[in-house]
């Protein structure tokens, strides 16, 4: 240990005398160690990031959705509302499913002040915020009470509060929906349009969208559906599983399971991710080539001290060690510094506003990034110092004491 100290404070020393010449070379090996370290922590941090928008659409991983459509043989019609909610929870509390959502959409005429106009609403339950990571910018989301509520329970969206007159949900705003059977519903919740000039749309227990829902409506929208949050090493059993199920249960149906979530789902493009992670080798390699003609004119002018070295009684292994020890010091310090600004940058990068998405598990800095980085550094330092230690070891004594 006590050799391995001397030669890198050794080392330390002769990068402070010929600190001005390294300078520009480390200059391009921090760069490009930051740009590493960098492309290497926005990966990992954009897939949590990527995950979690995947999430929003399709559910968390493993979400499976059930159907049941009628096959039309035999004369076979659409069972009865009644008849799935009935056997989609026996399937939740068959399988011990801790988080399930029925869906359901359907049109429903809302009276606004301007007139009465066509809004979709979709038919869920509580869970299906958790599983979607869900959150609404004002009021809040439905909880199992809102289920005994007279007046349904509304989550709607921007445009949905603009057509009722700008109100806001802390006014506690109603609005009529349903034709012959209306009922007064309250806006509970709200969150931002999905894009410009959006539709107005809702979200409402299926229990109490049932007050508006009608045959019509069914046929076209479609029966309800079901969806199951399971864990990931269950999913592929469970999907046999519930098909079998409610198969057996609905007569006259065509079953359909399978896998929602999207696990492969990633917003960063490989081929880009790698054309950048190559230019920033390139830029590596670069400046460790400048390094290795620095180090070289570097021991062109060491040589007599060299020699004197030898004279005394160092070995080879010792001055080969010294002398590759100098780029590795150097790069080491380089590597230190674009790290830092690497973690500096991403730690203060708006996830947010990149994404366009709100981010609930903000991911922080990947150990294995700031690795790569420190392993790069270190790595094109050796390399860099391998050639000029190779011309220190050959220089002989008597020769280098002459010079």
């Amino acid at each position: 240990m006590t050799g391995i100290v001397g030669s890198v404070l050794e080392a330390w020393d002769e990068l402070r005398v010929h600190k001005v010449r390294v300078l520009l070379a480390l200059v391009g090996v921090a760069v490009a160690v930051c740009a590493i370290t960098a492309i290497s922590a926005a990966g990992e941090m954009l897939r949590q990031v990527s995950a979690e928008q995947n999430d929003r659409w399709n559910g968390r991983a493993a979400t499976l959705q059930v159907s049941a459509w009628p096959t039309g043989e035999g004369g076979s019609v659409m069972p009865a509302p009644e008849e799935y909610e009935q056997v989609f929870d026996e399937i939740v509390e068959r399988y011990s499913v801790g988080y399930s959502s029925m869906l359901r959409n359907a049109p429903a005429p809302v009276r606004f002040p301007e007139g009465t106009r066509e809004v979709y609403t979709t038919g869920v339950e509580p869970d299906w915020a958790t599983m979607h990571r869900f959150e609404v910018t004002s009021g809040r989301w439905f909880t199992d009470a809102d289920a005994d509520r007279l007046s349904p329970a509304l989550v709607v969206n921007q445009a949905f509060l603009d057509a009722l007159g700008g109100v806001s949900v802390a006014e506690h705003p109603t609005v009529t929906i349903g034709g012959d059977n209306p009922v007064v519903a309250t806006v509970v919740g709200a969150y931002p349009d999905a894009w410009p000039q959006a539709e107005p749309e809702a979200y409402v227990l299926v229990g109490a969208q049932a007050a508006w829902v009608t045959p019509e409506s069914l046929e076209m929208t479609g029966p309800p559906s079901l969806e199951l949050w399971v864990p990931e090493e269950l999913a592929d059993d469970l999907v046999g599983l519930v098909q079998r199920d409610v198969a057996g249960a609905l007569s006259g149906v065509q079953a359909d399971v399978f896998r929602f979530d999207s696990p492969d789902y990633a917003s960063v493009d490989g081929a880009i991710r790698l054309v950048v992670l190559g230019v920033s080798v390139i830029a590596l390699l670069l400046g460790g080539l400048g390094l290795v003609n620095i180090a070289l004119v570097t021991v062109r002018y060491r040589i007599r001290e060299i020699g004197i070295r030898r004279s005394f009684g160092a070995s080879s292994g010792r001055v080969f060690f010294s002398v590759m020890m100098e780029s590795v010091v150097a790069t080491t310090v380089a590597g230190v510094l674009g790290v830092t600004v690497a973690v500096v940058a991403l730690h203060n990068l708006p996830l947010d506003a990149l994404m366009g998405y709100p981010v609930q598990d903000r991911p922080g800095f990947p150990l294995s990034a700031a690795v790569t980085g420190m392993v790069a550094a270190v790595g094109i330092g050796a390399l860099a110092g391998l050639l000029p230690a190779l011309v220190a070891v050959r220089v002989k004594v008597i020769d280098a004491i002459r010079y």
